[in-house]
Formats: structure tokens, sequence, C-alpha cells
């Protein structure tokens, strides 16, 4: 069945004059009413398996700090994970970390692709129509940076890294990214950390920014360090500083060592 009333996605900041387009995919922890909550408790669907907490403000505060467009899932991961196409096997999690998600058990694939339909599917053709106008206004390539959080502890290790900039095959902006991180020395930022190209979260690096050839990069942080409006401001104000080097760096014909 498609479900047209299913919001998707938001585009903020359409005004933007900035040669970048934000994207934060896991914003939202909205399940449809009529998916009765995926069987899960309140507690399930408030913590980092529905979302990543605090992205969206840090992801908000970096589209008017940037003055660039951002584009924001606005329903739960766990419905359908929009940094996922339809064949990765948790694009539609039936457990996450330490959550079994009963509302996701035995879908069919006409379920799956239902969901896919009503919400990957105008989710990225909102991510297409922001790069397009991006580009179309500023007349010049554009970076995309998709923002996301992970959790400090995972699966009982504890994780001292404090910003991670993955990359797909295209690494010069992660790369420039962590250099500048390195020389400002506010942070523990890493490369391709806590995760990489090989456990499938580079999907909307790779769909929008490598088949453009643009300029990409995923930004993770941890959350304990953005889990307030406070604190996701203060990273959002550093991390403007960040990426507006590594834009000026991209629109001039220098290039990084990886």
């Amino acid at each position: 069945m498609l479900r047209t009333a299913w919001p998707a996605a938001a585009l903020i900041g359409s005004t933007g004059l900035a040669p970048i387009v934000l994207v934060c995919e896991h914003a939202s922890r909205f399940i449809p009413p009529e998916l009765d909550a995926l069987g899960l408790s309140e507690d399930a669907q408030g913590s980092h398996v529905a979302w990543d907490i605090g992205a969206l403000d840090v992801a908000k505060c970096l589209s008017t700090g940037l003055d660039a467009p951002l584009v924001v899932g606005e329903i739960s991961r766990l419905v359908y994970d929009c940094n996922r196409p339809l064949e990765a096997p948790d694009c539609t999690p039936s457990r996450s970390e330490v959550f079994d998600i009963p509302g996701n058990v035995d879908l069919n694939d006409i379920d799956k692709q239902s969901r896919f339909d009503t919400v990957h599917a105008p989710f990225h053709a909102t991510v297409d129509y922001a790069i397009d106008r991006q580009i179309a206004r500023v007349d010049a390539p554009v970076l995309l940076v998709t923002v996301h959080s992970f959790t400090p502890v995972f699966h009982g290790q504890r994780r001292t890294l404090d910003i991670g900039y993955l990359h797909d095959n295209n690494s010069r902006a992660a790369t420039m990214a962590v250099n500048i991180e390195r020389d400002r020395g506010t942070y523990r930022a890493a490369i391709n950390e806590p995760y990489a190209a090989r456990d499938g979260v580079t999907y909307t690096l790779a769909k929008h920014g490598e088949a453009r050839g643009l300029d990409n990069v995923m930004i993770e942080i941890r959350n304990d360090l953005i889990d307030t409006p406070a604190t996701a401001e203060a990273m959002a104000d550093h991390l403007v500083t960040t990426l507006s080097q590594v834009a000026a760096h991209i629109s001039t014909p220098e290039t990084v060592k990886t």
C-alpha cells in the first residue's frame, strides 16, 4: 500500500548561498501511528536505535552558520533507513543493538518495497532537488555533507573519538577535514571512524556525491557532546569553521595528500 501521508523529508534553509548541501538522514524518531510504534517501548523509541541523537540540532545550526540548504529525514530509520539501499538487510532492521524491532520481523518484499517507495524514494528525490538547485544557484559544484551521531559506548566498549569524518571512494574532503581538526586541536578526530564504507554507511555519499562527481563527507559526532541544544550549537559553531575551510580548499585547484 502506498502511504502518501507519511512525511519523508523536509528542506530547510533553501535560500542558502554556500556551495554546500547538508543532509541528515537520521534526524527523526517519528514512527507513523499506523505502525503501532513497531512494538517498541518509549525508551527504545527515544534511543539511538531510532534516530541520531543531537544530529538534527547540529545540522540546523550548520545550515544557518554555513548558509547552506539542509535535507532532513522526518521518519525514524527503524521504519526505513534512508542511508541504505533496498537490498541491504538492515534497511528495515528486525534487531538494532540491544533492541528487537517486533514490527519489522517477517516483513515480506511487498512490505519493504512499500516503505522504500514512501520513505526512501521521496527523501532521496528531495536530496537530488536540493543539490540540483544549489549547483544552479552557485554555478559551481557543491560539497555534500551528511551529519550523524554515534553512541559513547557500543557493545560495552567505550569510544574516545569525538568526531569521525568518513568517505566513500573520494577521500579528499574527509582527509582535509581531519587535517584541519588536528591542526586546531580542539577535538579528537579521525578518518573512517567509528565506521567506514565497508560497514555500508556511505550509501547517501555514493548515491548523490560519488555518482555526480561531487566532493563529499560524512560526519559522525559522539552524541554525548551534542545531547543538549547548547552543546549541539557549540559543536556546530566548531564545524562551521572546519567545513568552511574544506569548501574553500575544494573550490581551488589545490590537492591534498591522502
